[in-house]
């Protein structure tokens, strides 16, 4: 038994004729009745009744139909499997990404990439962006997505491309008197509580100041209340009223039936965070590089 014998056998069973199956595989019809009939004898078994018109299966035919096919779907497989691992690509792609971003279409990148290469482990970090910029660094991670808080793109050791433009939105409570209105700017926003989401673990990063200079802008120091760049635990203290705060709408925009929480988008110049994918220069392994190229292709 041989894989011609096979994939003859099937296209011979799938087109009812010796004729037509000896065309499709471009040989003469004397040919593969001959493989039919050495599979037959190497098997002791008759896989067609060449007493109908079209021919048909025997029992033991449809059987091993569902198995022929099976095992050429298989060696098909491991063929694919092996040439993958002669170009490179086999391996782990470990990918970084700013705490919230999981909401974002992310997750679809990596979907689409997992099936175009299933060989290609993908594993995920989620970090405030201080993290994310030394991990990439000292080599923890192959790529990441995260917002310039850190001033990364400066770096003269990094490649990096614009990856989503998300606007800014109001998270409110229900009953807050702004909840009913259709956008806010952050000069209404003169007397709230702040609960302040950081993309980092300091006080005075680079993203800390563009934000500040927002509200310098807009006349005022807010009033922040809480600091932290846990986005579940800011909308959980939004949601019990104890302020409000400012997210970007990639956090936002897949939260269904949010529990007395209100999104209302922030208008107004610089009122957006851009996330880049950032990646170190000339250490691209191959399933980095055909990441990067399918992202942005």
């Amino acid at each position: 038994m041989n894989t011609n014998q096979l994939k003859y056998f099937v296209a011979v069973a799938e087109t009812k004729s010796f004729t037509k199956a000896a065309n499709q595989y471009y040989i003469s019809q004397t040919a593969i009745t001959q493989q039919i009939h050495s599979l037959e004898e190497a098997m002791e078994v008759q896989l067609f009744d060449r007493t109908c018109r079209p021919i048909e299966l025997t029992p033991a035919g449809h059987v091993f139909l569902n198995e022929a096919k099976a095992i050429l779907e298989r060696m098909n497989t491991a063929v694919s499997k092996v040439q993958d691992a002669s170009t490179g690509l086999v391996g782990t792609l470990r990918v970084g990404y700013t705490k919230g971003y999981e909401r974002s279409s992310l997750s679809n990148h990596l979907r689409a990439f997992h099936l175009e290469y299933p060989n290609i482990l993908i594993t995920c970090y989620r970090c405030d962006t201080d993290k994310l910029a030394s991990g990439l660094f000292i080599g923890d991670y192959d790529i990441i997505f995260t917002w310039d808080s850190t001033n990364i793109m400066q770096e003269s050791n990094v490649e990096y491309r614009l990856v989503d433009h998300s606007p800014l939105v109001v998270a409110l409570f229900g009953s807050h008197p702004f909840a009913r209105r259709t956008s806010l700017r952050r000069e209404e926003l003169l007397n709230e509580s702040i609960l302040y989401m950081t993309p980092s673990g300091t006080a005075d990063s680079f993203g800390d100041n563009h934000f500040m200079e927002l509200y310098k802008k807009a006349g005022y120091y807010p009033n922040i209340l809480f600091r932290s760049n846990d986005i579940e635990s800011i909308l959980m203290m939004v949601a019990a009223e104890e302020g409000i705060s400012i997210l970007p709408s990639y956090v936002t925009n897949k939260l269904t039936n949010a529990d007395n929480l209100v999104f209302v988008p922030l208008i107004g110049e610089g009122e957006f965070e851009e996330i880049i994918a950032v990646w170190k220069k000339g250490e691209q392994g191959l399933p980095l590089r055909h990441f990067v190229e399918r992202i942005f292709s």
